[in-house]
């Protein structure tokens, strides 16, 4: 999942905004960015906008946050092919 522009970003944070429990990225190497916190949100963003986004994973702790991420990762993931 690679955010492509600056509406995708807009939506992401707004999406990751709504949700009620914690949402975070994972990188390959096991750190773990809480998009939650304004300072992680701004490395992880940097990285989901560079070519590394592709190797993130998203999560979130509450299956209902899980739910409203799956659209946009979705559209993302169709969008980038």
């Amino acid at each position: 999942m690679r955010l492509r522009s600056e509406a995708d970003v807009q939506e992401f944070l707004k999406v990751v905004e709504s949700c009620e429990g914690g949402v975070y990225l994972q990188s390959p190497e096991g750190d773990i960015f809480n998009l939650k916190s304004s300072l992680s949100r701004y490395i992880a963003v940097g990285q989901l906008i560079e070519e590394q986004g592709d190797t993130l994973e998203l999560f979130a702790d509450r299956k209902e946050d899980q739910a409203r991420l799956m659209p946009l990762v979705e559209d993302l993931m169709k969008n980038g092919d």
